[in-house]
């Protein structure tokens, strides 16, 4: 957001209009209040009013005319993609009608900090690093930074890892996918995600971590994605379980469409997940 647009007051404004715009609760072709009406709803003057739909005009969200008023010239995105936590990303059928994926680098580094300490590598080993951005319907909704011990990171090209899957090349290399923990979170866009996802510099995003190990426990895959949280939905399915007196919320495996499988674990959740067996496909990113 520009400086210009001031005030707290203003940008609070700015930011509630924009979100009920871009959410779709305001449609294409609607008439926004009168700035008395919007000062009045917000508790702000007309001038902070006037300042907020400025921002968005100039975004191109709105069209401001003297005589017909303010109308919303957004229009929305196809529907934004949902994955099953509990099959920890989407569809991958889905995934292959709709989605593009670009690789923007590929290199090998030395392994080092909270990736190394991730991986239980040691600062002796490189790592491959690469950095793509999927998009659906030619609209980007995640960036995806991996890191892959070279010891198995040898056995595909950069050219692969453009058009397939990591989990796929990993276990073409005879990698045993075992287990994995994975944490969710939420950061804000630095300049050059902004600039890969098409959207403003500080937006916020939702951020996943996830570390692969195999059935020998040691690390295969370091994955840092940061995804759009208008194109990009987080969902999981619960189920209530235990004892009558200790009854809790546990999540569930979808198989076909449908939430009808328990996970097999009666403990707290705390980010890990198994590799299962069912007839869930899900997004190797």
């Amino acid at each position: 957001m520009r400086d210009w647009l001031g005030e707290a007051k203003a940008k609070q404004v700015y930011l509630v209009l924009r979100d009920r715009i871009l959410s779709g609760a305001v449609d294409f072709g609607s008439r926004l209040p009168t700035e008395n009406e919007l000062a009045e709803f917000h508790g702000v003057s007309r001038v902070t009013v006037r300042r907020a739909l400025g921002e968005l005009a100039r975004e191109r969200l709105i069209e401001r005319r003297r005589s017909a008023g303010t109308r919303v010239i957004y229009r929305s995105s196809p529907a934004p993609m949902t994955a099953d936590i509990t099959g920890v990303l989407a569809n991958l059928a889905e995934m292959g009608r709709r989605t593009a994926v670009k690789l923007l680098a590929f290199d090998y580094v030395p392994a080092e900090g909270a990736v190394a300490q991730a991986l239980g590598v040691g600062p002796d080993q490189l790592l491959q690093r690469s950095v793509r951005v999927r998009a659906v319907d030619g609209v980007p909704f995640s960036y995806l930074t991996t890191h892959v011990p070279e010891s198995v990171s040898v056995t595909f090209s950069k050219q692969e890892l453009a058009s397939r899957p990591l989990l796929e090349l990993l276990e073409r290399a005879g990698v045993k996918a075992e287990r994995a923990r994975q944490r969710i979170s939420a950061v804000l866009a630095s300049r050059d995600v902004a600039e890969a996802l098409d959207v403003r510099s500080g937006s916020p995003l939702i951020e996943l971590v996830r570390v692969v190990y195999d059935q020998a426990g040691h690390g295969v895959e370091h994955l840092h994605a940061l995804y759009r949280p208008d194109r990009y939905n987080l969902e999981i399915d619960l189920a209530r379980s235990g004892a009558a007196d200790t009854k809790a919320w546990s999540p569930v495996v979808r198989r076909a469409g449908k939430a009808n499988a328990k996970i097999p674990d009666t403990g707290t959740i705390r980010g890990k997940t198994k590799r299962s067996n069912s007839n869930t496909a899900t997004i190797n990113e």
